[in-house]
């Protein structure tokens, strides 16, 4: 049996309490196992841990402006392909016209995230409609397309041979952060019956089907979307960022674990939203520097003022790679004790991934090539 060695010790002038009542003068860095749930260090350093003046190595921080990718595609298998590996795909789609197939994810579960937009989705269960910020879960194989009424845009999260759940919340209880009984789920209704049978609509409709994320192309003489009726525990399901609650204390900065939303066997999905800045002058107000040395993280910026990062916006998407210490950039550390708003003013989508990314062909100017050095002073201060 697995036993992680945790034996809390103290050694100098370190604080006693993680993330609050820091010594004069220091700056906090965690270390710890298995994310944010196993043992941990939080090492007290008198310069600020991101203060490299060079990078040499491709282990590097590294940002991509995804509003460079302008395509406007009729099939979410044509876009563009961000990170992946075995077990997690991450693309970006975006779509000015509604789609006339069917598409079939064979290869996992698919999580949407519409970044922007308005319409509905239409799949064998019925209909969703969707608009920004909505999350949509649609269950491997599910079948599915988009009418479009605002050109949409949308991040794709796969789930490679397994699935996409909830988190187990513990001791907070099942209805934190939002209440099960929030997701919404398709609706047979008139709109739905009334796309299954279009008038003088002769041709065959086509479900493009990926599997080993190769793509067959199926053909039937009707609308394969004819369901009247269905039961059961398997469902796509829906919710709104804006709908969600986020766990909040006054006293003690929470970890990004506080905030997952989804959970697959070897990714998270986090949500990050607006809520009240911590009140105790001793906490910490701004993420604080760790070590992501078990995960690779990836941070989708949705809308706001995203208050620990400089020079990002909404769009934009940021990898930290396992292997090296990352925290809030200089301005945010000025208000690293004390915040001039009441509260966070962010939605942001990040992505925790057990196994390394690798990051696709892009078009050149997608990447932000000086991100590497936009935690030094400098950098930020002429900007």
């Amino acid at each position: 049996m697995k036993h992680l060695i945790n034996i809390p010790k103290i050694e100098g002038n370190a604080s006693r309490q993680a993330h609050a009542d820091l010594p004069k003068g220091t700056y906090e860095r965690e270390i710890s196992k298995e994310g944010f749930f196993g043992p941990s260090a939080h090492i007290y350093h008198r310069n600020p841990p991101t203060g490299w003046i060079d990078w040499d190595g491709p282990l590097r921080p590294r940002a991509f402006n995804l509003n460079q990718l302008s395509q406007n595609l009729d099939c979410p298998w044509n876009s563009f392909e961000l990170l992946f590996n075995e077990n997690c795909r991450i693309g970006m789609w975006r779509a000015s016209a509604s789609m006339k197939h069917l598409v079939r994810n064979a290869d996992g579960d698919q999580l949407l995230f519409i970044h922007s937009g308005e319409g509905g989705i239409y799949c064998d269960f019925g209909r969703f409609e969707i608009t920004s910020g909505d999350y949509v879960l649609l269950p491997r194989g599910t079948m599915w397309r988009v009418e479009v009424k605002v050109p949409v845009s949308m991040l794709l999260i796969e789930s490679t041979n397994t699935s996409i759940s909830l988190p187990d919340k513990g001791i907070v209880g099942v209805h934190a952060f939002f209440d099960p009984a929030m997701l919404d789920t398709p609706m047979i209704d008139d709109k739905f019956l009334d796309q299954q049978t279009v008038d003088g609509d002769i041709e065959p409709w086509e479900i493009r089907i990926k599997r080993k994320n190769i793509i067959s192309t199926v053909k039937y003489p009707y609308n394969p979307l004819d369901a009247v009726g269905w039961h059961g525990s398997l469902m796509p399901l829906k919710i709104n960022v804006k709908n969600f609650r986020p766990l909040m204390s006054h006293r003690y900065h929470l970890p990004p674990s506080a905030h997952t939303t989804f959970v697959s066997e070897r990714f998270v999905v986090c949500t990050f939203c607006p809520r009240p800045f911590e009140k105790d002058p001793g906490a910490l107000k701004v993420p604080f520097f760790h070590n992501n040395d078990d995960y690779d993280e990836v941070l989708f910026y949705h809308a706001g003022d995203f208050f620990s990062r400089d020079n990002i916006e909404a769009g934009m998407m940021t990898l930290h790679p396992a292997g090296f210490t990352h925290g809030p950039h200089p301005k945010a550390l000025n208000n690293m004790l004390e915040q001039k708003k009441a509260e966070t003013d962010e939605y942001a989508v990040m992505i925790d991934t057990r196994d390394p990314l690798t990051v696709a062909d892009l078009p050149d100017n997608v990447e932000v090539d000086d991100y590497l050095y936009s935690w030094t002073k400098h950098e930020t201060e002429t900007k």
